[in-house]
């Protein structure tokens, strides 16, 4: 299978970016824009763990406003770039409904740890800083890079995509030993990163089988991590999978995905493929329109040169 456009800096890089896509981006930068005009904003748009209890909507707003440039152009770029691969495989609803969730769930992680450190350290820090930015969700994109194409190679660097989130995290903890700033973006990515793996685990509705979550052992939580950790992190992840979805197993199960109290023989790796080959489908099929495209626009230039001549 080639690798897609988006991912090997082919002619479709810059084409095929969604509506929906350039919409939010308009939004993230237009909150930007807005903060550098009125930079009393923010404490109305960010979130303040101290005045949260009164400006509930900063659990909202406070995911889409970029306090600085480097923030707003890699959100922006990171929008536009793999959210053209999500968004035709999940569709416009879903994705949308996607990148809410985990903005707003990250934001109340936010809010405790900022609460939890204060009650640890006495430090009122905690409770004023201004915590917004939108690198949540591009860490919950790369989790969904991950469950979709997760063998895909990224050029060049000859690295699966389904290390990107945790090269992600790895990167983030590294850099924040060294700086402060890099120290702010952590508790984001990381709860990013977790949030959207439970909403796409255990949460997420496909409508094709009208069942909730990615129960595959490829999407796993110890697939984040390498092989030798594994036998480790089962069985702490075991712990939080029988919270976390026994009810759902249960439902699924009184769908049709299992036969009495046993799941289907080989219905995650089933189910795991299908998702694969759908996924895979779709960056074809666009690969393939993006260059028909190309070679139509190609033709015309030709057919024009040759008319002046």
């Amino acid at each position: 299978m080639s690798t897609p456009a988006a991912l090997s800096g082919g002619t479709g890089l810059f084409s095929g970016i969604t509506r929906l896509c350039k919409g939010l981006a308009v939004v993230l930068i237009s909150a930007h824009i807005l903060l550098h005009l009125f930079p009393s904003a923010v404490a109305y748009l960010a979130l303040i763990p101290a005045r949260t209890i009164p400006f509930a909507w900063n659990l909202i707003t406070a995911g889409y406003v970029e306090q600085s440039v480097y923030g707003v152009v890699i959100s922006t770029l990171g929008l536009l770039f793999i959210g053209k691969l999500l968004e035709p495989i999940w569709g416009p609803r879903e994705f949308l409904k996607f990148i809410f969730v985990v903005n707003f769930l990250t934001s109340v992680c936010l809010f405790i740890t900022a609460i939890a450190l204060y009650y640890i350290t006495r430090q009122e820090t905690y409770l004023y800083i201004p915590l917004s930015g939108f690198h949540g969700v591009i860490s919950g994109f790369l989790v969904g890079i991950k469950q979709i194409i997760p063998d895909q190679e990224l050029p060049f660097l000859k690295i699966k995509t389904k290390w990107l989130p945790s090269i992600a995290v790895l990167l983030c903890i590294a850099i924040s030993l060294w700086t402060l700033e890099a120290a702010a973006y952590l508790p984001t990515i990381v709860s990013g990163t977790y949030i959207s793996w439970i909403y796409l685990r255990y949460w997420q509705t496909k409508p094709e089988t009208k069942l909730r979550g990615d129960p595959s052992e490829d999407f796993a939580f110890s697939t984040f991590f390498p092989e030798f950790l594994r036998p480790v992190i089962d069985p702490i992840a075991s712990i939080f999978h029988r919270m976390l979805c026994g009810r759902s197993d249960a439902s699924n199960d009184a769908q049709g995905y299992g036969l009495g109290n046993e799941p289907l023989p080989g219905s995650d790796s089933i189910e795991a493929s299908r998702r694969r080959e759908r996924g895979a489908r779709a960056l074809e099929e666009r690969l393939a329109v993006e260059r028909l495209a190309a070679a139509r626009t190609a033709g015309e230039s030709q057919r024009d040169a040759a008319e002046n001549v």
